[in-house]
């Protein structure tokens, strides 16, 4: 393809939008804002950890190359400018040369090159850099990252989420980065707020960095996150005033109590990129879910109308496979188990279950991720019901914290679990990590499935590569086809996410990223 220059007009005011409605004022300077998660933090470098628990904080703490506004356009960020290659083989970052890390040594290409081979060797998301062969630095404020074949993806991994570019005079010191004592401690960054304090299970500090590389940003002085245990304690504290803003909301009852309070503001914008799916995964390779006879009837004793209109309350959309269907690559022509309980009995008297004298067939545990009550907990808890009508006795296991369910997962310790992962801007990036029989892994949020199929492997390989839209639309309409008819999982529904902000907060983070960019524009109004 020709070579594209893309170079936008500097400052990135207009990475987020203000509210609608919003008294007509001028962006005031100063204000701590609190905002409230419902994922525990275990650490800030996003380089080599994901989930919104590390995403989030890490996205204030570290600046990435570009940023995204909320038509998925490109926009600077520490690179003021970049070019791709005719052959789509390379991307030249030119680099601010105003900027420094919170210990105010400069940035340099040294450090983005250091950054990015970083995240492709340690990220979980193995997919997202893998086409880079390595990232040359002719001078201290230009980068060339050289790609084995074409990257459709390479654009949407820079953004803030994904691609923080450290300190390599700190990471760069030969200890190993995924565990490294300054993911947590004494973090120096590269973003608009540098973290002062950190009390895990509780709350962190970040305050402004005042030698930030765009001029007279961020607006507020400090933003504290708090983890909250659960969403009611959320919405008190909203009442109260003490908490501003919290995204990745979607405690259905208490988004309709929110709704009809006037000092606050819902919204389902800024989670475009995000691209959230909820399933219900197998364990493939432990029986008897390695029959796809028992996947199939657990499939057809799932009411996922019930889910969306009573669990949801019609905040939700039924899932129709691995790609949200607000992707490009989507389509609706995939196979649907639906709900019928004798479909599912019939299947499981075939897999050789029968029902014992006191009706049971089978019991299994079923695990699911912490932080998330409606998208996650609430449809475990069904599970236990709605498998019992088809002879399954369920064990619904609550997980202690992240961690706990991480290591079950990792470790492949889980028999069915409720489940959700975000497709991050494109489906090489979040969605082929759950599919790719390369990526089964001991982490979690890797094909924790266990699922293989070597045409599945190489549809994603040819997308992977894939420039033209609709030769790679066609890959991934295949990919959804086959993958759905082998329901190595049930996708239930599209995650309901919404912010929830007190109409003080202004400029809300409404890109395609949402909060999981710096909100280096909010401000809060008197």
């Amino acid at each position: 393809m020709r070579a594209r220059v893309i170079a936008m007009v500097a400052g990135v005011a207009a990475v987020a939008a203000q509210v609608a409605g919003a008294a007509a004022q001028e962006p005031k300077r100063g204000g701590t804002l609190v905002m409230g998660q419902s994922s525990a933090t275990t650490h800030f470098n996003n380089a080599v950890g994901s989930g919104v628990g590390i995403m989030l904080p890490g996205a204030h703490v570290f600046a990435s190359p570009l940023m995204h506004d909320d038509k998925w356009n490109p926009v600077p960020y520490l690179a003021e400018k970049w070019e791709v290659s005719a052959d789509a083989l390379s991307v030249t970052l030119h680099l601010r040369k105003n900027a420094v890390f919170h210990d105010g040594k400069p940035i340099t290409s040294e450090d983005v090159a250091f950054s990015i081979l970083t995240i492709r060797d340690n990220h979980p998301f193995n997919t997202m850099l893998r086409p880079v062969e390595g990232v040359d630095t002719p001078d201290a404020y230009t980068a060339i990252i050289r790609l084995k074949h074409p990257h459709p993806a390479i654009i949407y991994a820079m953004g803030p989420p994904l691609m923080p570019i450290l300190p390599k005079h700190i990471y760069g010191d030969g200890k190993p980065v995924r565990t490294h004592p300054r993911n947590n401690s004494d973090v120096v960054g590269s973003g608009p707020f540098k973290l002062v304090s950190f009390k895990a299970g509780d709350q962190t500090v970040l305050e402004r960095f005042d030698q930030f590389f765009l001029p007279g940003k961020p607006l507020l002085d400090r933003i504290i996150i708090k983890l909250y245990a659960d969403s009611q304690t959320s919405l008190l504290e909203f009442e109260a005033g003490r908490l501003h803003i919290q995204p990745f909301f979607n405690r259905v009852l208490e988004l309709e109590r929110a709704k009809a309070n006037p000092s606050l503001t819902i919204t389902p914008r800024g989670y475009e990129a995000i691209g959230g799916i909820n399933w219900l995964l197998f364990n493939n390779k432990k029986k008897p879910f390695d029959d796809i006879r028992v996947r199939q009837a657990i499939a057809h004793a799932i009411d996922r109308d019930f889910i969306v209109k009573a669990l949801h309350k019609g905040l939700s959309r039924k899932a129709a496979g691995p790609i949200h269907s607000g992707f490009p690559q989507y389509t609706p022509d995939t196979t649907q188990h639906a709900f019928d309980l004798k479909k599912a009995e019939a299947l499981l008297d075939a897999a050789g279950l029968p029902k014992g004298p006191d009706g049971i067939r089978l019991r299994i545990t079923c695990d699911y991720y912490p932080g998330d009550e409606d998208g996650q907990k609430r449809i475990a808890e069904y599970m236990k019901p709605a498998l019992k009508r088809v002879g399954i006795e369920v064990e619904v296991r609550t997980p202690a914290d992240f961690a706990t369910f991480a290591r079950r997962m990792s470790s492949k310790d889980f028999d069915i679990s409720m489940d959700a992962a975000f497709a991050w801007g494109d489906p090489v990036i979040g969605v082929h990590r759950t599919y790719l029989s390369t990526n089964i892994r001991p982490l979690v949020f890797t094909n924790n499935a266990q699922y293989e199929n070597p045409k599945v492997d190489k549809l994603l390989a040819d997308a992977e590569r894939e420039v033209d839209p609709a030769k790679r639309k066609a890959l991934y309409v295949e990919f959804q086809k086959i993958v759905t008819a082998d329901v190595p999982l049930v996708w239930l529904t599209e995650l309901p996410y919404h912010t929830i902000a007190s109409t003080r907060v202004r400029n809300l983070p409404t890109t395609i990223w949402g909060a999981a960019s710096p909100m280096i524009d909010v401000w809060l109004a008197d």
